[in-house]
């Protein structure tokens, strides 16, 4: 990875069979001066994530990271930027969702945006005083047909 570009790191933890987390981390790098030790952008496990785990697969393979080798005692693995970016803003937005439906289509949603947009959502997400409020946001945009 260039040292001009930020450094995130995917980081997975099994807490028993068939039981997983997987984190987005970004780490220290000359592009982020702010960041002066590794912060965690999201994380999902569980249900949420056995059921969007095809796509996270997917995305992994494409940035080069299989899950199946990775440590369990969440050493991670160095991921590029826009898949970083995409699986932050996913974790973060399905991470308290329920519907199976409304899931699949957020996450169809996301899989859609576009780098930049993408970076917008989850920079809102990440550095606003209410997060939740733009996590609600994207979800109903994503869910309701109407309102998009």
């Amino acid at each position: 990875m260039p040292k001009t570009l930020p450094r995130y790191e995917l980081r997975a933890r099994r807490h028993g069979p068939g039981d997983t987390e997987l984190e987005i981390w970004q780490l220290p790098s000359a592009a982020t001066p702010n960041i002066q030790s590794p912060s965690r952008l999201a994380g999902l496990r569980g249900r949420n994530l056995e059921l969007v785990e095809h796509r996270v697969v997917r995305r992994l393979k494409e940035a080069g990271v299989r899950i199946d080798i990775l440590p369990i005692e969440g050493i991670g693995s160095p991921i590029a930027e826009d898949a970083a970016l995409r699986l932050a803003l996913l974790f973060r937005t399905l991470a308290p969702m329920r519907s199976r439906e409304a899931m699949r289509l957020v996450a169809e949603g996301i899989e859609a945006m576009g780098r930049e947009e993408a970076a917008y959502w989850l920079g809102m997400a990440v550095h606003r005083r209410n997060p939740r409020r733009v996590l609600t946001a994207l979800r109903i945009i994503m869910t309701d047909p109407k309102k998009a």
